[in-house]
């Protein structure tokens, strides 16, 4: 019998999942994690990126993340996102168009801060379009 994790993801605004999962990935800081049953208990900053569960029926729900933190002990795995959208809930244009206000962004920023703010508006955007549009990657830098 498959190993079963009791997930929950919450963000800022609510909780997004709360359920059972065979498997857990997240785009931890340090490298992307991999969490099974009797995974070792740890806390864990995480990047923007795709967390992907695999529920106990195989089926796959992905979500696209900015970062925030994961933590497992026991069988537990919790995730505090500092925003978590499923995949199925991404407004695609919206996202693309999100992606064009970052680009202009970048290309006017001026300070070194304005640059940073508009990188990770970037990043965020385009994880949220290839989130959205199924075709999850690798990070693309700007």
């Amino acid at each position: 019998m498959v190993g079963i994790l009791r997930v929950s993801i919450v963000s800022p605004y609510g909780s997004v999942f709360r359920g059972e999962a065979q498997r857990v990935s997240a785009p931890g800081a340090e490298g992307g994690l991999e969490i099974r049953r009797r995974h070792a208990p740890m806390i864990a900053s995480m990047e923007t990126g795709v967390v992907a569960l695999t529920l106990p029926d195989a089926d796959q729900l992905t979500f696209a993340t900015s970062g925030g933190f994961i933590e497992v002990l026991g069988d537990v795995v919790t995730i505090l996102g500092e925003t978590v959208e499923p995949a199925t809930l991404i407004d695609v244009e919206r996202a693309k168009k999100a992606e064009a206000r970052a680009r202009a962004m970048l290309a006017e920023s001026t300070g070194s801060l304005d640059r940073a703010h508009a990188e990770r508006a970037l990043e965020r955007a385009r994880n949220r379009v290839r989130v959205g549009m199924g075709q999850v990657g690798s990070r693309v830098s700007a």
